[in-house]
């Protein structure tokens, strides 16, 4: 009598089965439940760890599945799985090493943190209108022209001189910059 059975997702279709020969499902079903637990001691020795012990030996035991007609015939089945469990869980750890090799090298180095003089500007722009704080972003950081910041705020450029102007006067208070206060050329 000869019985069909069906793996889902498996190629190949149905697997022939003779109860007790070997390289049927039945033969790797109960060689499967003899050795699983005594390969996951032996791994657990290895990595430490048991959760990745069994799955590197339920991994090795999925490819020995594929090839469990030649893989029957050996005289120690246990041993190619073993090896291959061994193998993945190695596999495993250079992964995670060489992951780690490259997270310290890119780590960010330091940053210093900002000058008293920075912190000085950065406060005294804050005391500014918002109006004042634009044309000064926009002038001196954006470097944008007169013409160009009066298109883009669409105001006539008389205005964002003004704007440029009172702002440098307030920032040159505060700042006690005297030549500051003399202003620059618009």
């Amino acid at each position: 009598m000869r019985t069909v059975i069906t793996l889902p997702g498996r190629a190949g279709g149905p697997v022939p089965q003779r109860p007790g020969a070997p390289g049927t499902l039945a033969d790797f079903s109960e060689f499967y439940a003899a050795n699983f637990h005594s390969l996951v001691v032996q791994l657990l020795a290895q990595t430490g760890d048991l959760a990745e012990a069994q799955d590197v030996v339920q991994e090795a035991f999925c490819r020995a599945l594929d090839r469990w007609s030649r893989l029957a015939t050996y005289d120690d089945p246990a041993a190619w799985i073993r090896r291959v469990a061994w193998n993945l869980a190695t596999s495993r750890w250079r992964r995670v090493r060489s992951a780690m090799i490259f997270a310290r090298r890119q780590r960010e180095e330091p940053v210093p943190g900002p000058s008293p003089d920075r912190v000085a500007l950065v406060a005294a722009i804050a005391k500014l209108s918002p109006q004042q704080q634009r044309v000064i972003v926009l002038y001196y950081v954006a470097d944008l022209t007169v013409p160009a910041i009066a298109a883009e705020l669409t105001v006539a450029e008389g205005t964002v001189k003004s704007w440029l102007s009172r702002a440098r006067a307030a920032l040159a208070v505060e700042l006690g910059d005297s030549d500051m206060e003399a202003g620059a050329d618009v």
